[in-house]
């Protein structure tokens, strides 16, 4: 759990600075499982072209796009 949370600060801050960061595609996972991976954003695509949830992938609330830059 600790891991997710870095890696999705680490990722909502990185995104701040460079468009190439894409969050939808970070993982994280054991160093002696590294072929196990465990998503960090949900990465659903939202109705009427919104964009991409960026919330936590076991998130209960509603889905939430990426803030406009």
């Amino acid at each position: 759990m600790r891991a997710r949370i870095l890696a999705r600060t680490a990722a909502r801050v990185l995104i701040r600075f460079s468009t190439r960061v894409e969050p939808g595609g970070v993982t994280v996972s054991a160093e002696d499982q590294q072929d196990v991976r465990h998503w960090v954003f949900y990465d659903r695509l939202l109705p009427e072209g919104r964009g991409r949830c960026v919330l936590a992938v076991d998130h209960t609330s509603r889905c939430r796009p990426r803030p406009p830059r």
